[in-house]
């Protein structure tokens, strides 16, 4: 006989499968929300038949904060207690839920913390085989000035857009390290008002001719004019930071939260298919 299937395992699954409550889903959705909230159900009911659950205490103080955080995303407690009724819930069959989710949890993470931290040794073969993830590509800060073209505004209108951005051009070829004031003066683009910086850019973030001018630039150097579906560019490249490795030194804590976090997973599903194993469940 099929098991029932609890109110909030079903709100939980067609959230996270269909981001709307289980009363908006049609027939098909309703069964595939169905078919995962009892599988979440089946694996909540092992993991809480077990010793380790036993000795797990969930505390008023928690199940409130966890209730408020809930409540926190409605107008106000009217709205929540409509939206639970449309759930086949009260605020006590929530709280109930709330408490063997959050014990759920609690006992998952005691088991992923029995898993072993990674070592030294790991770290370093970890980096060593995957040392293209630690490529940092070139890097190049820029500016640009940018005169627009509209046909409704006589000074942007296409031969007169050109003409003062050749203009600019001309006068920055007298003098480059003027571009940062003519980009503030002139520049018809937001970061006019700052003097036209662009940041720190990689390869792919601006429109494609963009990019391509802005990569061929040497240090110092001035683009031609170049057209995007903004309008007329020049660019300056201000800094080339060159493609790097970055050593490891600088990403083993990362890499270290990384793997202990794989390995806790791994201790997590592997206590779970012993569990199974050992026939908690049918």
């Amino acid at each position: 006989m099929k098991a029932r299937i609890d109110p909030y395992h079903l709100i939980r699954a067609s959230a996270s499968r269909f981001q709307c409550p289980p009363t908006q889903l049609d027939a098909v959705q309703r069964a595939e929300a169905e078919r995962l909230a009892e599988r979440s159900q089946q694996l909540e009911a092992l993991v809480l038949a077990t010793a380790e659950a036993a000795a797990t205490q969930i505390t008023d103080q928690q199940l409130d904060a966890s209730l408020a955080e809930l409540l926190e995303r409605y107008e106000d407690e009217v709205a929540f207690e409509a939206a639970l009724a449309d759930g086949g819930l009260d605020v006590a069959a929530l709280r109930r839920a709330l408490e063997r989710e959050l014990r759920f949890d609690a006992v998952l993470r005691r088991i992923g913390a029995q898993a072993p931290a990674p070592s030294e040794d790991e770290l370093a073969a970890f980096y060593q085989r995957h040392r293209e993830r630690f490529v940092q590509p070139e890097r190049r800060e820029a500016r640009h000035l940018l005169i627009t073209i509209n046909p409704d505004y006589a000074e942007n209108r296409p031969e007169t857009a050109r003409a003062r951005i050749a203009a600019l051009a001309e006068r920055l070829t007298a003098d480059p390290d003027a571009f940062g004031a003519l980009a503030k003066r002139h520049s018809e683009c937001p970061t006019a008002l700052e003097e036209g910086r662009l940041g720190t850019l990689t390869a792919g973030q601006l429109y494609p001719a963009l990019d391509a001018a802005l990569f061929a630039l040497a240090r110092g150097e001035i683009s031609t004019v170049v057209e995007s579906p903004l309008g007329l560019h020049l660019l300056r490249c201000e800094r080339i930071h060159p493609a790097e490795t970055i050593p490891l030194d600088a990403v083993r804590e990362r890499l270290r939260a990384q793997l202990g976090e794989q390995a806790a997973r791994r201790r997590q599903r592997d206590w779970i298919a012993a569990l199974h194993e050992a026939g908690a469940v049918a």
